[in-house]
C-alpha cells in the first residue's frame, strides 16, 4: 500500500510518498508553505500518483485517541475539540488536513497521534499531584509527545531497556521498556522537559505565578515568551545550536551548559525509570548531526555504562552503533523516521 505521508510543522508541510512494496523507499517527498496551494503542490512532485491512502501526522490525541485511527466525521469532530490542549499544533495539522482531503477526496485517511505512544505510561509517571477535582474534570496529567518517532525508536533498537532521545527544535527523551514507553520528559503540553531551541523546557511554576503577581505579565505574554524566546534563543541569542557550537563567548559557553546539564540528567532520569540501561540513542536533527552533543552527553554517563566511541561518533551520519568497544550499554545514532512510522501505522489501520 502506497502511503501520502502528511506532517504539518510550525512552518512547513511536509508531503512524502512511500513504496508499499519497498518500506524504506520514499518515492517522492516535498517541503511546502502551508498557505501554498496543495493540490497543486501534490501534482507537481508527484506526490499524489498512486497512492493509496493518507496518513496524518496529529501532535495530541488526549486520552480518547490512543492508537492510530481511521478518520471519519466523529473522528474529526474529536481531533478539532482537543485544539485548546495543543492551540499552537492542532491547528495546523488539521488544516493540513482539510487541504489533502480537498484535493484527494477519494484516499482513506488515518491519523497517527504524537501521544499515542506514550499511553501506556504508568499512573506514576502520567499524573502530576494535583488536587483530583481538577485532575478529573480536565484531564490534567502527563500526556508526552514525539511519540511517533520513539515508537520507530522502539522498533529499531531491539533492546530491553532503551533511553530514546529525540533532539531538534523541539526535544524529548522517552524510556522504553520492552517496546512501551514507560516515562518520557514532555508533559501535559510540549514545553516540559528538556532545554529545547525557543522554548524553555521545565521551569518552576511558582516563577510564572511570581511574574504575574509582581511584574503583572499576562498569560499571553508568558506563553510567547516560553515557547518562542526561551531555550537557547533566551540563553545565547540564537536558535541555532551550530552557531552556538562555534561560539567561544560566555552566554554560548552557558546555553551549552545548560542544554547539556539537562539532557544528560534527564537521561539519568529516564535509565532510572527503566532501573537500568541497556541502549542510549540519539535522533532528530540535533541527536544525528551535533556529535559534540552526544559527547558532552556521553562524559556525564559513564556511571551508567555509556561509553562511545570518539571515531564513531565524529563520523557518524545516522543508522550507526558508536559504542566504545566494552561498553556495556549500546550507544547508536538513528534517522528520525516518523514518515515510515506513519505509513506502517496506516498499513495496520487499513489492513
Amino acid at each position: 500500500m502506497r502511503v501520502l505521508v502528511v506532517n504539518a510543522g510550525s512552518s512547513s508541510l511536509k508531503l512524502s510518498l512511500l513504496d508499499g512494496d519497498d518500506e524504506d523507499a520514499v518515492l517522492a517527498s516535498a517541503s511546502i508553505d502551508p498557505d501554498d496551494d496543495v493540490a497543486a503542490a501534490l501534482d507537481a512532485h508527484g506526490l499524489c500518483r498512486d497512492a493509496e491512502a493518507v496518513g496524518h501526522r496529529i501532535v495530541h490525541g488526549g486520552t480518547r485517541f490512543t492508537a492510530a485511527a481511521r478518520i471519519d466525521a466523529d473522528v474529526e469532530a474529536g481531533l478539532r475539540a482537543l485544539t485548546d490542549l495543543a492551540p499552537l499544533h492542532q491547528p495546523k495539522s488539521l488544516a493540513a488536513l482539510d487541504a489533502v482531503s480537498a484535493a484527494l477526496p477519494a484516499l482513506p485517511a488515518v491519523a497517527c497521534f504524537d501521544t499515542a505512544f506514550h499511553a501506556t505510561l504508568p499512573p506514576a509517571a502520567a499524573t502530576y499531584a494535583l488536587p483530583r477535582a481538577w485532575r478529573e474534570r480536565w484531564e490534567l496529567r502527563r500526556y508526552g509527545f514525539h511519540g511517533l518517532s520513539h515508537a520507530w525508536i522502539a522498533r529499531t533498537v531491539r533492546a530491553p531497556r532503551v533511553v530514546s532521545c529525540h533532539l531538534g527544535a523541539g526535544a524529548s527523551l522517552c524510556a522504553i521498556r520492552d517496546g512501551r514507553s514507560v516515562d518520557t520528559t514532555m508533559g501535559f503540553t510540549p514545553l516540559e522537559g528538556l532545554v529545547m531551541a525557543t522554548r524553555s523546557g521545565s521551569v518552576d511554576p511558582g516563577l510564572v505565578l511570581w511574574l504575574q503577581r509582581h511584574e503583572g505579565l499576562d498569560a499571553d505574554t508568558i506563553a510567547e515568551a516560553l515557547e518562542h524566546e526561551s531555550g537557547l534563543q533566551g540563553l545565547a541569542g540564537t536558535a541555532d545550536l551550530r552557531e552556538i557550537l562555534g561560539r567561544d563567548d560566555e552566554d554560548a559557553v552557558l546555553a551549552l551548559d545548560a542544554y547539556v546539564h539537562r539532557l544528560r540528567g534527564s537521561i539519568a532520569a529516564m535509565a532510572a525509570a527503566l532501573g537500568g540501561l541497556d541502549a542510549l540513542v540519539f535522533t532528530g536533527g540535533v541527536g544525528e548531526h551535533a556529535p559534540e552533543i552526544r559527547r558532552r552527553a556521553a562524559e556525564g554517563l559513564a556511571f551508567l555504562g555509556v561509553a562511545i566511541d570518539p571515531t564513531k561518533n565524529a563520523g557518524a551520519d545516522t543508522d550507526l552503533e558508536i559504542s566504545a568497544p566494552g561498553a556495556a550499554v549500546a550507544t547508536h545514532v538513528v534517522a528520525a523516521r516518523e514518515d515510515r512510522e506513519i505509513a506502517r501505522q496506516v498499513r495496520a489501520v487499513l489492513g
